[in-house]
């Protein structure tokens, strides 16, 4: 759009209204310009200002229309039907677009050249240093992952860095920008801020160099007494009630609020945290917490729910705050839950009590350890019958509030899943293991500073048994309704071997460090082909897992190639999967039931009798038969057992 000069007749107006200028010579506005919608008004430096011919409509349904009332501009350009007022101090060296609302703010500034948050290193896991994650506004818990977790991998380290120091020159300009339809009202201090389309900015204390990476579907939105310094925000996030960020990594459609803490700190997808503190913490897709007394503290987590009073250490007294620990995908805390870092909980398992013999159950995955009189006990496999495991599984995916376009977090939802099932499978050998060194008549059996009743070790070879039988049959159900043969093509082969959860994403071992090696090597030269790797890798998922899956069915059951093209041994592989899905289901029926026992109905029919108490209950939580869960869990029955006699009689 061309701007002109001001008329000496419109200086003359804007006088008489209040208006300065340094240099009128200096101003330049739109063809259309209304003088009559600024009123003391203060210009210095070069200045541009739009038109004003929209009003906008506050809550309560008060109008006000646009235009610059008591404000300060330097070196600052206003788009067309802004409306800008009440400015305590000043606005400088700003973009403003179209259709912005600005009212009573202290202070909106860029100083010199910066990066709005983008190249802020955050120390992530180590307070001290060495894991340090370079953040940008383009950035994934996968490549984020990648930065942390790869050290011993110098070369790659760097090439990511480079990755990132080259969005960041992009981003880096002595002004700042806030986009079109951005509402900025009772805030104090901005400072060296990107504010992208539709960011809603309400009584926020100081926010300084960052980015809200915001849009007309996903707006960001950063409420009152919040405080945040080096950080980005992407899409569709909400930071409310008083939070306090410090160089803290804010992913899509995530929530933080009541006064929540974060210092040096990664939240990725949809991660809620409310009341609480974390610190130096790698927060993976689905990280929860909302205690106030709950601390999180050099650990990784994703698909994680954290108790009330949970609490990690990172230091013995010793070096300093070195340690780190990782809590695998899907592991819970519970109330008053501790953990003594280093240690690695497996992935789906809960964590009761106080652990202060550095556990690592990563080969034991959906496992409980409870603390008994000091000691660290394992019930290995028991989460797998549990149904609060089945709800997180099916809610996830649910509450996936990101908008469907732009989704920068790769996620895989399988709770089954080669990831798991390999640790199942090992954890099944580890078990194995343990009763015929110890015994099968021993009381208790020892592993990795935990211990073992011979009863959980026994449930825990049938449950990992049946999740893997669960598993094969499923996939080998999906190959042959979509496929004649069961050979996997050889381009999906390196999907056999070991996998990985990049935070989210589960990818065989190999396919990463193909891709790492390509990184190195310079094939792959930008974040941007990085990024689309990954995705490509996450698309192929089902592929690379019938490979994986493929090659386990005949470990698992000691068959060849030709063996397992047999049609008996494929009814067999049927069969133990119907039984074992029928068995499970069967568990968590059982499992749903006790949440209508009469234990749980104590506290209910306050002023009655038992019948009371019963009719109470019913009213508040319903019928055990007509519950949704339960009902779900009949039908999964009947389905599956349909399906698995329907392939029976076709494959007989």
């Amino acid at each position: 759009m061309e701007y002109r000069k001001l008329t000496t007749e419109e200086i003359g107006l804007l006088k008489q209204q209040c208006c300065t200028a340094e240099d009128w010579n200096q101003i330049e506005v739109h063809p259309e310009l209304n003088t009559k919608y600024m009123r003391h008004v203060r210009l210095s430096g070069h200045c541009r200002i739009g038109k004003f011919d929209k009003a906008f409509t506050m809550p309560g349904g008060i109008h006000k229309h646009s235009g610059l009332f008591h404000a300060t501009l330097h070196n600052t350009t206003v788009g067309n039907d802004c409306c800008i007022e009440n400015i305590k101090n000043y606005i400088a060296n700003y973009d403003i677009e179209d259709d912005c609302f600005i009212e009573n703010v202290d202070i909106i500034l860029t100083d010199g050249a910066t990066s709005f948050g983008n190249g802020t290193e955050v120390l992530v896991l180590n307070e001290t240093g060495g894991r340090e994650v370079t953040i940008h506004d383009k950035l994934t818990a996968q490549e984020a992952y990648m930065q942390a977790m790869y050290r011993h991998r110098p070369t790659l380290t760097e090439r990511l860095k480079r990755f990132a120091a080259d969005i960041t020159a992009q981003r880096t300009s002595a002004r700042g920008l806030i986009s079109h339809d951005t509402t900025i009202v009772d805030t104090g201090y901005i400072k060296n801020m990107y504010l992208g389309p539709w960011s809603k900015i309400e009584g926020a204390g100081r926010l300084k160099n960052g980015s809200l990476m915001s849009r007309q579907e996903a707006p960001v939105h950063i409420g009152y007494g919040v405080i945040a310094e080096d950080f980005i925000v992407q899409d569709g996030s909400q930071i409310e009630d008083c939070t306090t960020l410090s160089r803290v990594y804010v992913g899509q459609s995530c929530t933080l609020g009541h006064g929540y803490s974060a210092s040096d700190s990664l939240f990725f997808c949809n991660c809620q945290e409310e009341n609480g503190e974390a610190c130096a913490i790698f927060a993976g897709p689905f990280t929860v917490t909302h205690h106030k007394s709950t601390l999180l503290i050099a650990g990784i987590f994703s698909f994680m729910n954290a108790g009330s009073g949970s609490n990690q250490s990172n230091h013995m007294y010793k070096l300093g705050p070195i340690h780190q620990g990782a809590m695998e995908r899907g592991a819970k805390t519970a109330s008053d839950s501790y953990i003594l870092w280093p240690a690695r909980i497996g992935a789906f398992s809960l964590v009761m009590g106080r652990h202060s013999t550095n556990p690592d159950t990563s080969a034991l995955p959906f496992s409980y350890l409870i603390e008994k009189r000091g000691e660290t006990w394992l019930a290995p496999a028991v989460n797998l019958r549990s149904v609060g495991t089945i709800r997180d599984a099916q809610k996830w995916p649910k509450r996936d509030k990101r908008a469907p376009e732009g989704r920068l977090d790769l996620v895989n939802f399988n709770l089954l899943s080669p990831y798991t099932i390999d640790k199942m499978v090992r954890g099944l050998d580890v078990l194995q293991r343990l009763r015929d060194l110890s015994g099968a008549t021993s009381d208790t059996y020892s592993y990795q500073s935990a211990k073992i009743t011979h009863s959980a070790l026994e449930r825990g070879i049938t449950l990992y048994r049946m999740a893997i039988q669960k598993f094969l049959g499923n996939s080998l159900i999906s190959r042959l309704e979509k496929s004649d043969t069961l050979k996997p093509e050889n381009k999906f082969t390196m999907g056999e071997g070991d996998w990985l959860d990049l935070s989210g994403l589960i990818a065989p071992h190999s396919v990463i460090t193909q891709l790492m090696n390509d990184i190195e090597q310079g094939l792959v030269g930008s974040q941007e082909q990085m990024t689309a790797r990954l995705q490509e890798i996450h698309n192929l998922y089902y592929d690379y897992e019938w490979a994986w899956a493929y090659q386990l069915m005949m470990n698992f059951y000691g068959l060849t190639e030709a063996e397992l093209e047999q049609r008996e041994n494929q009814v067999r592989i049927i069969r133990d999967w119907k039984k074992a899905v029928v068995d499970l289901d069967n568990m968590l029926y059982q499992d749903a039931h006790k949440e209508f026992s009469l234990s749980t109905k104590t506290g209910f029919g306050f002023d009655g009798n038992t019948s009371t108490a019963e009719a109470d209950f019913a009213e508040v939580r319903g019928q055990f038969e007509s519950n949704p869960f339960v009902t779900a869990v009949q039908q999964h029955i009947a389905t599956k057992s349909e399906l698995g006699d329907k392939w029976i009689k076709r494959l007989s």
